[in-house]
Formats: C-alpha cells, sequence, structure tokens
C-alpha cells in the first residue's frame, strides 16, 4: 500500500497528481484538480459504458468503494452515506426535509459560505426564525458564541468544519457533543475538511460535502450523511423511483422508503463522478488522514512563516494552534493583492483570489498533502519578483 513519502517522490507525484507537471496548485479550498486515479476510474467507467449498460457489476462496486471510503473517513457506517451531488443539495434538504413548527429558530454564521447561509435563511417563509452568529472573525465560532445564540426554541446549528476564508477550524466534537446534551440538531457543512484533516461524526446528525476539493475528487459527486437515530424525524424531501420502493419500477399507492443511504438518493446516481470520488476516497484512505494532516500542518507553518517575513497579514491573526488548518489567507498593507495574485497565476502558481464583505483583497494558499517545499519556494521568489 502506498505511503505518503512513496506520493512524495517526484516521478509518482507527477504520476498520481497530473496537475504538478502543469503549474503548482495551491487552490484545493477552491475547486481543485482530480487526482490520476480519480481520472482513470472515470475513463474506466466511460470506457465501460460506452460498450454497454451504464449500470453492471463493476459500477456497483465503485458506488460500494465510495460508500465505504466515506464511512472510513467520517468513523460512521457505510449505511448512513448517501451518495448525492454539491454541498449545497445535501445542506437543502436538510432545510427542506425536518418538520419545522413555526416559532423554531435555526442558528448558522451570517459570514459562511452562501451555501451554508441561503437555505437557513430561507426558512423564515416558513415561519422559522434565522439566527445568525457574527463572530469578530468570520469562521471562529467557538462553543461560548454558539451557546449565546440558543433558545429554548433552537431547533438546529448549521456551521462550517473550517471557514473557507479564514481557515478557522472549528471543535466539531465538543460543540456537537454539547448540542446533542441540549437536544438540538448539528448539521455540518464538511467540504473544507473531510480528506485534509480528521472529521468526525460521532456527534453530527447531518454532514455535506462535494468531493472537488480536499477528496481531490470530481466536481458534483459528494457525500452526505444522515446519522441513523435522526432518519425518523427527517423525511427525505426528494422523492423518485431510487429512494421509494417500487418493484419492477411500478408507482405504489403508499410510499416506503429504502434503507440506508439509498433514503435519500431520489434517482439514478452520478455513476462517473462516483467512481473518481471512490477512488480518490481509496488513495487519501491509503495515505492516511494522520499523515496528511501532519504534512499539512506542516506545510501551513512553511507557507504562513515565509508570508509573515513579507509583510503579509493573515485574515485571522492570532488563532490557536488547534483551530489551523491548510488554509492561509493573506493581505498586505501596501502590495496590489489581485495584481499579485494575477502575476502568479501567469507564473504558473495556482492561488485563490478572494474578498470580504468589506471588499478587502486576499490571496488564499490552500495546499494538499503532495504539495512541496520546493513550488512554495517558487511562489515565494515570484512574489518577491512580482512589482509592488
Amino acid at each position: 500500500m502506498p505511503t505518503l513519502d512513496d506520493y512524495l517522490n517526484e516521478e509518482t507525484r507527477r504520476k498520481a497528481f497530473p496537475v504538478v507537471t502543469r503549474e503548482a496548485y495551491f487552490g484545493h479550498a477552491g475547486v481543485g484538480p482530480i487526482c490520476g486515479a480519480g481520472v482513470d476510474a472515470m475513463n474506466e467507467f466511460n470506457a465501460q459504458a460506452s460498450r454497454g449498460s451504464q449500470e453492471n457489476p463493476w459500477v456497483w462496486e465503485q458506488v460500494a468503494a465510495a460508500r465505504n471510503g466515506a464511512a472510513a473517513l467520517l468513523g460512521c457506517s457505510s449505511g448512513e452515506i448517501s451518495l448525492l451531488g454539491p454541498t449545497s443539495l445535501g445542506l437543502s434538504m436538510v432545510a427542506l426535509g425536518i418538520d419545522w413548527k413555526p416559532g423554531d429558530e435555526v442558528v448558522f454564521h451570517a459570514d459562511d459560505y452562501p451555501a451554508n447561509v441561503y437555505p437557513w435563511r430561507d426558512l423564515e417563509r416558513k415561519g422559522v426564525k434565522p439566527v445568525a452568529i457574527r463572530p469578530e472573525t468570520p469562521g471562529a465560532l467557538t462553543w461560548e458564541l454558539v451557546e449565546a445564540a440558543l433558545t429554548e426554541r433552537t431547533r438546529l446549528v448549521s456551521l462550517a468544519s473550517c471557514h473557507y476564508l479564514t481557515g478557522y477550524r472549528i471543535d466539531i466534537d465538543g460543540i456537537g457533543r454539547r448540542l446533542r446534551e441540549r437536544g438540538i440538531l448539528f448539521c455540518l457543512d464538511a467540504i473544507q475538511t473531510i480528506g485534509a484533516f480528521r472529521t468526525s461524526t460521532e456527534h453530527v446528525d447531518f454532514l455535506s460535502a462535494d468531493s472537488h476539493k480536499w477528496m481531490l475528487g470530481p466536481a458534483g459527486a459528494g457525500i452526505f450523511f444522515v446519522r441513523e437515530s435522526v432518519r425518523e424525524q427527517f423525511r427525505p424531501p426528494l422523492l423518485g423511483s431510487w429512494n421509494v420502493t417500487s418493484p419492477e419500477f411500478v408507482a405504489q399507492e403508499t410510499l416506503a422508503f429504502e434503507s440506508g443511504g439509498r433514503r435519500y438518493e431520489p434517482g439514478i446516481l452520478n455513476f462517473p463522478g462516483i467512481c473518481g470520488m471512490a477512488a480518490a476516497l481509496t488513495l487519501l484512505t491509503e495515505v492516511g488522514i494522520d499523515a496528511i494532516e501532519g504534512r499539512l500542518r506542516h506545510l501551513r507553518a512553511v507557507i504562513a512563516g515565509g508570508l509573515a517575513e513579507r509583510g503579509f497579514v493573515e485574515a485571522s491573526p492570532g488563532m490557536p494552534a488547534e483551530a489551523q488548518c491548510a488554509i492561509v489567507t493573506v493581505s498586505h498593507p501596501t502590495r496590489d493583492v489581485p495584481a499579485l495574485g494575477k502575476a502568479m497565476h501567469a507564473s504558473g502558481i495556482y492561488i485563490s483570489l478572494r474578498r470580504d464583505r468589506e471588499d478587502n483583497a486576499f490571496i488564499r494558499f490552500s495546499p494538499h498533502f503532495y504539495n512541496t517545499e520546493e513550488e512554495i519556494n517558487h511562489a515565494f521568489a515570484v512574489m518577491d519578483h512580482a512589482e509592488a
């Protein structure tokens, strides 16, 4: 079984991650590249699908592998994994599937990624009260801030496992444990940690994440987790031939839902995307999430230190070590950040350019475990020689 060191061998690295033959890619918090194994799996699906039915034994093996791979990363059962698409789909399904009562309250972070804001704000038309948390630094959510937003009417809290801009990673278990003690449901947008940092579902009720970031998979293939113990209070909001029992495809007079992850999969699956995601999840499992996390902590320290030496300021200064992830987002007091970002792109260095609510400009580095210090030093060299 390949190890992290195996993948850092340059010959292996170039085969496993074709993007490195073209550019130094530091944009995994956005839409990332697909690993070579994921591409091979999708190509195999396309080849088989061109010679016969898209539904065949090999495809169903990949579907099972995707459920098992996701369950291994999340520490749950494969039967709690549904294979849906974008993160926003899973979050919206939670908003639509809960039997809300007028006066119920839902707590969320006002400056979270829009996919984890709009579904909760929209519930206001159903008589649900959206309660927005506004920390001083975006993403810096502690239990104390969450607790201050709770009332006797709080039904659900939905947070991101890690903030997309500042890279602040929340204490999932600590917050989730305390919410469960109060009988409050906990929903997680986990797209910024799955594949990079250990993401436990032990104290989570719902979780959604697409594979196109840290999972190294294709866009539109994703994971939707529903804790088995909350299924009865969460009716599938989308119905079709796949998740409602239909013997021989004959519609029935009464609705009976399928068991396991199929309960929330209304129609035919995204087979090519799931095949690619399954292969990517296998790669991540082989390397080991603990090894990946350790490597990313090291790369983050190298990037953050080098940027600080050059006068850049982090979007979340003084972030506790336990809250840090692989995202380093910085601004500069004098340099033209958007122009610098464009110069980096022109030199084969992919970073993300982002803005906050006040329209401040930032450069965001988000490396994965296969990135190297040589690539980081090259990025610094380009920054040093770009026009101020």
